[in-house]
């Protein structure tokens, strides 16, 4: 499991007077950012999630793309996002263990470059990278949004079922936009690395997972090649 933490982490910005800035759906994180992007996420919200999963019986362990150079990342693009940053490549050597023994990976989204610097990586193109790395069967996005919408300002026009191709041209029609596009990118990232099945499903909607993923009931979008 691959988390962020966007609206907590706006949160605590506002609380120190921080203003939140966006550009293209990815948040522009300066050092003053980051250093709050870090505690949220490694601290908080992993911790939040760990106690639910355990709650339920199963075993989760919290962990950031920091340890074990779990994710070894480089700036994003011209650098205009600051300490935003790509994942250059997955350590999946000290998932195994771990998945092999049943407990449950809980990530946060933080990389570094092998000098140790953090960045902030969106989740979701962590969640791609960490699923073509174990040749996961699925990549499975919770998000807090119907899906892809076949035309933007419709909420009736989900797509429930897309090709590569027909992802690619949304992109490229600007269909797909804002924070979904980051996610539909990483969906063909994904794919393209081997991963079969990759699903945008709204988590607002109750037992929306097991819907989606074991009834096929077609209430989010999925991208297969």
């Amino acid at each position: 499991m691959i988390h962020g933490g966007g609206p907590e982490i706006n949160n605590w910005l506002n609380k120190l007077e921080i203003s939140p800035k966006f550009e293209n759906g990815l948040r522009v994180t300066d050092e003053k950012t980051m250093e709050i992007v870090e505690m949220v996420l490694m601290g908080r919200v992993n911790k939040h999630i760990v106690r639910g999963i355990n709650k339920t019986g199963s075993l989760a362990v919290g962990i950031s793309g920091l340890d074990g150079n779990l994710i070894q990342s480089r700036e994003l693009g011209d650098g205009s996002h600051g300490l935003v940053g790509e994942v250059t490549k997955v350590n999946p050597e000290l998932l195994d263990p771990l998945i092999e023994k049943g407990y449950i990976p809980v990530i946060s989204s933080i990389g570094s470059t092998i000098d140790g610097i953090s960045h902030n990586i969106n989740a979701d193109f962590v969640a791609g990278e960490v699923a073509a790395s174990i040749n996961a069967e699925k990549l499975i996005l919770l998000t807090d949004t119907p899906g892809i919408l076949k035309e933007r300002d419709n909420p009736n026009s989900l797509a429930k079922q897309i090709n590569l191709k027909e992802a690619r041209e949304f992109l490229k029609k600007n269909i797909v936009c804002n924070g979904m596009r980051p996610k539909t990118e990483c969906c063909i990232r994904a794919l393209a690395q081997g991963v079969k099945a990759a699903h945008i499903i709204d988590g607002r909607l109750e037992h929306s997972l097991l819907l989606e993923i074991f009834t096929n009931s077609g209430i989010g979008t999925m991208i297969n090649a």
